[in-house]
C-alpha cells in the first residue's frame, strides 16, 4: 500500500508541474529558513553554556537610586572581592576580580596586540580554560605566568613549543608561558580573551591598579563568583548586598546601594534591567522574534500547499470518485493524500539542505555568528525529519479530509460543484499569508527607523577625523610631547589629547561628590572620564555655559568640566564657578558642555564628570589635518609612532567607527529581519501567483465567450483580479493595527526611540498591495488577451 501511495505521489507531481513546482519551491523556501533560523537560535539559547559551571556561575552588581532611578552596573572596586569572598565564605567556589584590555605583547622580533584578562585565583577554573598543552592548572599560581589561546600562540610561535617561553608585556614586564588553552568558542563572553594572567601580576606591576586596591569609591573592574554545589543564588546575593554602602564614603547610600548576584545564564539574552531594577529581558526579544518569524514562513508554506491543493479540488474531484467507486475507503484516501504532501516535504527538505549549505557562509557574515552546517549531529536529522513530517501533515491536513469527503455519485454523474462556503477557508488562509507578510514589512521598517532616529542623534561632538591610538606601553607616555610636537610641525594634525578611556566608551565611575543643596540619600556615583587639557578643544566640546581647562590657569588642575546631564541631576542652576566636593577636595565648575554621547546610543546620556587627567591616558586622540590627504597624514602618523614606540604594532581606530560598532546588533538583526520578511512575502506571492494561475485556468472558457461578447482586457482583469485583490486589502486592514501595538509594545525597549509615523503604514501596506496586483495581472492580463478561439475550440 506504501509502495502504491509514493509512486501516485510522484506521479501527481510529475503530472501537474508547475503546481508541484509552485509547492516544492515554497516548502524549499520556508524549510530552508527555518533551518538556519532554527541554528541561529540554537546558538543565541547554548550562549555561555560552553562553561563547565555554567549555572553556578554569576556577575557581581551594584544597584543604587539617582532620583527614584534605579541604575546598575557592573563595574566595581578592587576591596569588594576580598569582602564578597569573606562574606559567602564556604558557599563560593571562587571569587575573582577581571582585568581585561588591549596589551602589546613582544616576543623576539615580533610585536602583536592582544586581548588579556587578569584573574584572581580559581578564576581559570570558573572560566573552564581548557589546557591543551603545557601546565596542569596549576600554571597561574606563580604570579610571572601566563596561559595563552590556542590562536594566540600560532601567531606568536608558530609551529615551536611555546612552554617556558618568555613574552614581554607592554614592553616592562615578564611572563613565562605556563600553558596554551583552547580558543573559546564565539558564543560565549570573553570569546576574545588571548591570554590569561594572574590578578596579583596586574596588581603588582601597573601602579594606578596599586593605588586603587583600598579605595571603595574607584569603580572599573568586573567581579564573577562561583558558587558552591546547592547553594541558592537568592540566599548568597543576601549575604553580599549590603557590603558596599557599608564602606561607602556617602552614608546615606547604606539604604540607596545594594549588591546582587547575576546569573551567567542570564548575561546574554536578559541584560536589560529597567528603572526600578528589575532584570525585565534584553536580547530574548530577538529570540522569540525570529523565532516567531520562523514557525510563520514554515506555515505560510504550508498554506500554499494547502490553498493550491483545495483550489484544484474539482480536477480531483473524479480521481477521488472513481477511486472511491472502485472500493477505496476514505482512510486509504486520506493516507494518500498525506503521501502527497509528505513526498513534496520531503524533496523540499532535501532542497533545503543543499540551498542552507551554500548560503550559511552569507548568513554568518550578514548576522556576524560562526554557525557551522551539523552534518554529523543526530539531533539536527532527528529534528530535520520530524519537521519535515510535521510540516507535510500540517499542509496536507485540509486537504486531505476536504478531498476525501467527495461524493463518488454526484461527481461520477458530472453535478458535482463546490459550495460558495468551500472557498471561505482558502480565502482565510490568504488573508493570513498577507497579514503576516505586511506585518513583517511594517516591523522591518520600524527597526530600520530605530536604528536611522538613533544614528542621527546628537552626540555632542565632531566625529569627523578623530583617531584614536591606545597607549600600551612607556615609551609612548615618555614621547607623549614629542610625537605631538612633530605631528602638528608636519602638518599631520591640528591637535592631540589624552583620555583614561575610548571616546565612545565610559570605562569608569566614582562615588563621593557632594554638593550644595544636594538632597539627602541622593546617590553620589558618576561617570568619570578624565582627559587632558586638550580633550575638549579636540573633540569640539559644545559649551552651553562656562569654558574648558586652559594651561593659562594653574588653578584648573581643582576644576570640573561637567555634562549637561550632570548639571540637571545635581539640580545647579547656576553651575559656574560652583563648589563641588570629591572624596572631601573642593573642586570648582569650568564649564557645562552638551551631552557626549560616551554611552549606549539607545539609551538616556548617562551624567558625566570630566576631571583633568593627573597621570597618563590609556588613549590617545588626534584630530586629523582636513587640509591634507588622508593617505599622508597616516603615512606620518605611522611613521612618527614607529619612531618613538618601536615595541608596539601601530593600531588604531577611527572614532566614528568605533561608534558605528554600537549599532553593530541593531543592524544585523535589521538586516536578517529584512532578508526574512522579503522572503516571506515571496512565499505568500509564490501562492497568491498559483491561485491566480488556477483561478485563470478555471474560467478560461468563461473569458472567452466575454470576449466574444465585447468584454475588453480590463473588464476581464477585473473579473479575475477582483476577488485577490479584496483578499489582499482585507489582510493590510487587519495586519496595520496589529505592528503598531506589537511594534509599539517593542520600542519601549529603548530610552531613546521613534514614534510610529503613519507613513509607515501606507508604504507597507501600498508595497504591498502593488506586488500583489502585478502578481495576478501577469496571469490575468495573460489571459485576458488570449484569442477567444483558443479558448473555445473544444466546445
Amino acid at each position: 500500500m506504501l509502495k502504491h501511495f509514493l509512486k501516485s505521489a510522484w506521479r501527481n507531481l510529475i503530472r501537474n508541474k508547475s503546481y508541484g513546482l509552485i509547492n516544492i519551491l515554497g516548502l524549499t523556501m520556508g524549510l530552508a529558513a527555518v533551518m538556519l533560523i532554527a541554528l541561529w537560535v540554537q546558538d543565541e539559547l547554548s550562549y555561555n553554556k560552553y562553561y563547565q559551571h555554567y549555572d553556578r556561575i554569576a556577575m557581581v552588581l551594584s544597584q543604587q537610586s539617582r532620583n527614584g532611578v534605579v541604575n546598575t552596573n557592573t563595574s566595581l572596586p578592587i576591596p569588594l572581592s576580598a569582602a564578597v569572598r569573606n562574606a559567602l565564605g564556604s558557599e563560593a567556589d571562587h571569587v575573582s576580580l577581571i582585568g581585561k584590555g588591549d596589551y602589546n605583547i613582544n616576543f623576539g622580533d615580533k610585536k602583536v596586540s592582544g586581548k588579556g584578562m587578569f584573574l584572581e585565583p580559581g578564576g581559570q577554573d570558573m572560566f573552564s580554560a581548557k589546557i591543551i598543552k603545557g601546565t596542569d592548572g596549576q600554571g597561574l599560581q606563580d604570579p610571572s605566568s601566563v596561559l595563552i589561546s590556542e590562536r594566540f600562540a600560532a601567531s606568536l610561535f608558530g609551529n615551536s613549543d611555546p612552554i617556558n617561553q618568555v613574552i614581554r608585556v607592554t614592553n616592562q614586564f615578564n611572563l613565562k608561558v605556563a600553558g596554551v588553552f583552547k580558543d573559546f568558542p564565539g558564543n560565549v563572553a570573553y570569546n576574545d580573551i588571548d591570554f590569561i594572567a594572574p590578578w596579583a601580576f596586574y596588581q603588582s606591576n601597573w601602579d594606578w591598579i596599586k593605588q586603587q586596591k583600598d579605595n571603595w569609591d574607584y569603580n572599573l573592574f568586573n567581579i564573577c563568583v562561583q558558587l558552591a554545589p546547592g547553594v541558592k543564588k537568592d540566599v548568597a546575593s543576601a549575604k553580599i548586598s549590603h557590603i558596599l554602602a557599608e564602606h561607602a564614603s556617602n552614608r546615606d547610600l547604606v539604604t540607596q546601594q545594594h549588591l546582587l548576584l547575576f546569573p551567567m545564564s542570564r548575561w546574554h539574552l536578559f541584560d536589560k534591567f529597567e528603572e526600578n531594577g528589575q532584570n525585565v529581558g534584553g536580547s530574548i526579544k530577538y529570540v522569540e522574534l525570529f523565532g516567531s518569524i520562523g514557525l510563520f514562513i514554515l506555515l505560510l508554506a504550508c498554506i500554499n500547499f494547502m490553498n493550491l491543493s483545495t483550489a484544484r479540488s474539482v480536477k480531483r474531484a473524479r480521481e477521488v470518485g472513481v477511486r472511491k467507486a472502485i472500493g477505496s475507503d476514505r482512510k486509504q484516501l486520506i493516507g494518500q493524500f498525506f503521501c502527497e504532501s509528505i513526498v513534496a516535504t520531503l524533496i523540499s527538505f532535501g532542497l533545503a539542505i543543499l540551498i542552507m549549505a551554500f548560503v550559511l557562509p552569507m548568513f554568518n557574515s550578514l548576522a556576524g555568528k560562526q554557525l557551522r552546517f551539523p552534518w554529523i549531529n543526530l539531533w539536527f536529522w532527528e529534528a530535520g525529519i520530524g519537521i519535515c513530517l510535521l510540516t507535510g501533515i500540517i499542509a496536507g491536513s485540509y486537504p486531505a479530509f476536504y478531498l476525501s469527503s467527495f461524493k463518488p455519485i454526484k461527481v461520477l454523474k458530472g453535478i458535482f460543484k463546490t459550495k460558495s462556503t468551500a472557498n471561505l477557508p482558502r480565502k482565510i488562509l490568504v488573508v493570513f499569508q498577507f497579514t503576516v507578510s505586511i506585518f513583517l514589512i511594517i516591523a522591518t521598517i520600524v527597526i530600520y527607523k530605530q536604528i536611522q532616529h538613533a544614528k542621527d542623534r546628537p552626540v555632542g561632538y565632531n566625529q569627523n577625523g578623530l583617531l584614536s591610538i591606545h597607549m600600551t606601553t612607556p615609551e609612548i607616555y615618555d614621547a607623549y610631547n614629542a610625537i605631538k610636537h612633530d605631528l602638528m610641525t608636519a602638518g599631520a594634525i591640528t591637535g592631540m589629547a589624552e583620555s583614561q578611556c575610548p571616546v565612545t566608551q565610559i570605562w569608569a565611575g566614582s562615588d563621593g561628590f557632594e554638593w550644595k543643596g544636594k538632597p539627602p540619600g541622593t546617590a553620589s556615583g558618576f561617570p568619570v572620564v578624565a582627559a587632558s587639557i586638550e580633550f575638549g578643544s579636540v573633540l569640539g566640546w559644545q559649551f552651553i555655559a562656562g569654558r574648558g581647562y586652559s594651561k593659562d590657569f594653574a588653578t584648573d588642575s581643582s576644576g570640573l568640566v561637567l555634562s549637561q546631564s550632570a548639571v540637571n541631576y545635581m539640580h545647579l542652576d547656576n553651575p559656574i564657578g560652583q563648589s563641588i566636593k570629591w572624596h572631601g577636595k573642593d573642586y570648582t565648575v569650568l564649564g557645562v558642555v552638551k551631552d557626549v554621547m560616551m554611552d549606549s546610543p539607545f539609551g538616556e546620556n548617562p551624567p558625566v564628570i570630566f576631571p583633568l587627567l593627573k597621570e597618563p591616558g590609556n588613549f590617545i586622540v588626534l584630530r586629523l589635518n582636513p587640509n591634507k590627504s588622508l593617505h599622508e597624514v597616516m603615512a606620518k602618523i605611522k611613521q612618527t609612532m614607529e619612531q618613538y614606540n618601536p615595541y608596539a604594532p601601530f593600531s588604531y581606530t577611527f572614532v566614528d567607527d568605533d561608534y558605528a560598532a554600537n549599532f553593530n546588533n541593531e543592524e544585523r538583526i535589521g538586516n536578517i529581519s529584512t532578508v526574512f520578511s522579503a522572503l516571506a512575502l515571496f512565499i505568500s506571492l509564490l501562492g497568491l501567483f498559483g491561485i491566480a494561475s488556477f483561478t485563470v485556468e478555471q474560467k478560461t472558457k468563461e473569458v472567452g465567450i466575454r470576449k466574444v461578447l465585447g468584454a475588453s482586457v480590463s473588464v476581464i482583469w477585473k473579473l479575475l483580479s477582483r476577488e485577490l485583490i479584496l483578499l489582499v486589502f482585507i489582510s493590510v486592514c487587519v495586519a496595520i493595527p496589529l505592528g503598531y501595538f506589537a511594534m509599539n509594545k517593542w520600542l519601549l525597549n529603548y530610552d531613546y526611540r521613534i514614534k510610529i509615523s503613519v507613513w509607515i503604514f501606507l508604504f507597507s501596506a501600498s508595497l504591498s498591495i502593488i506586488i500583489a496586483l502585478l502578481t495576478i495581472s501577469i496571469q490575468t492580463i495573460k489571459a485576458a488577451r488570449v484569442n477567444p478561439v483558443s479558448s473555445l475550440k473544444s466546445d
